[in-house]
C-alpha cells in the first residue's frame, strides 16, 4: 500500500468512522464566538468605536464620491 492510499483511507475512517470528530463543529463555533465578543469588548472598552465608525463613513464617501 503506498503513503497515499493510507492517507487516502485514515482521511476517510476520520470523516466517516466512528472516530470522527462529531463535537468538533459546535466547539470551534463556541470559540468563535468567544473570540469575537472579546474582541467587541476591547473595542469598546478602548473607546474605539466612534473612530472606527468615522473611517468607515470616510471610507465609503472615498469610494462613492460624496
Amino acid at each position: 500500500m503506498s503513503r497515499f492510499d493510507w492517507w487516502t483511507r485514515t482521511v476517510v475512517s476520520r470523516m466517516r468512522g466512528k472516530g470522527r470528530d462529531a463535537g468538533a463543529g459546535f466547539v470551534e463555533y463556541a470559540g468563535l464566538m468567544i473570540i469575537i465578543a472579546g474582541i467587541f469588548t476591547l473595542i469598546d472598552g478602548l473607546g474605539l468605536d466612534g473612530l472606527i465608525s468615522n473611517a468607515i463613513l470616510n471610507a465609503v464617501n472615498d469610494v462613492i464620491g460624496g
